[in-house]
């Protein structure tokens, strides 16, 4: 099972919140850097494509979320 998979099992709030900490961890290692106590710099690279992997996880469940509803009210309108 892929991150990404992972990460679909995950409500919008917890993808959310997956996405804050990894931020914070980034600012944190980017500090580290910033005073040359990183020892593993690929880190940075690992933790900036989870970020991206959160948000593009999180777009589609939006856009599956907003294509429900807008399709709960075409059907609405149709009976109507």
């Amino acid at each position: 099972m892929s991150v990404a998979d992972v990460l679909r099992e995950l409500s919008i709030e917890e993808i959310q919140q997956k996405e804050k900490d990894l931020r914070q961890e980034l600012f944190n290692l980017r500090f580290q850097q910033a005073t040359h106590q990183l020892e593993n710099i690929m880190r940075i690279r690992t933790v900036r494509r989870s970020i991206a992997r959160a948000k593009t996880v999180l777009a589609e469940k939006l856009l599956i979320l907003r294509s429900s509803e807008g399709a709960g009210h075409e059907s609405r309108q149709e009976i109507s």
